[in-house]
């Protein structure tokens, strides 16, 4: 089975795209919880960027002031791009990437990683971690995309 396409109907069967569906739903939950956090952080540094949002502090000038930005909550809201920068390719990649055969180890390994590196990322960047821990963990995470498309590439398109 290595080396070939997975046919559709066995999807539910194929371990690794079960592996690929379990740590993209990490991924995806984890990019999620920074919206949350985006928010939490939003209504307690009381730092808006839409007038309506204000309301509950008042009305007119006085309201006015919560318009603003908070270098916290800009923080978050570069994690959370960052989040959306790297996992959506790994979605695309990885699902072309379990469809095209790879070991199961192999793959847990690319899947498990890729997890753990955006993870650690979003602690380096809300703690902050002095860098480089957040650059590397950028670079693990992307480094682990890359090797997922190189590994298509090479198996679908026989370059």
């Amino acid at each position: 089975r290595s080396g070939k396409m997975a046919k559709l109907t066995h999807l539910v069967d194929n371990e690794v795209f079960r592996a690929y569906a379990t740590y993209t739903t990490i991924v995806l939950l984890k990019m999620m919880l920074m919206s949350l956090i985006t928010a939490y952080f939003r209504i307690t540094r009381k730092a808006f960027i839409n007038p309506e949002d204000t309301a509950s502090f008042g009305k007119g000038e006085s309201a006015k002031k919560y318009l603003r930005t908070d270098p916290d909550v800009e923080r978050v809201r570069r994690g959370h791009l960052n989040d959306l920068e790297n996992i959506v390719p790994f979605l695309g990649i990885g699902l072309l990437y379990a469809l095209s055969g790879p070991e199961l180890s192999t793959a847990l390994l690319h899947f498990r990683i890729f997890a753990g590196a955006r993870i650690l990322h979003t602690f380096a960047y809300l703690i902050p971690l002095p860098q480089p821990s957040r650059g590397l963990s950028w670079a693990v995470g992307y480094a682990v995309t890359i090797s997922m498309a190189y590994k298509v590439l090479k198996t679908a398109l026989y370059l």
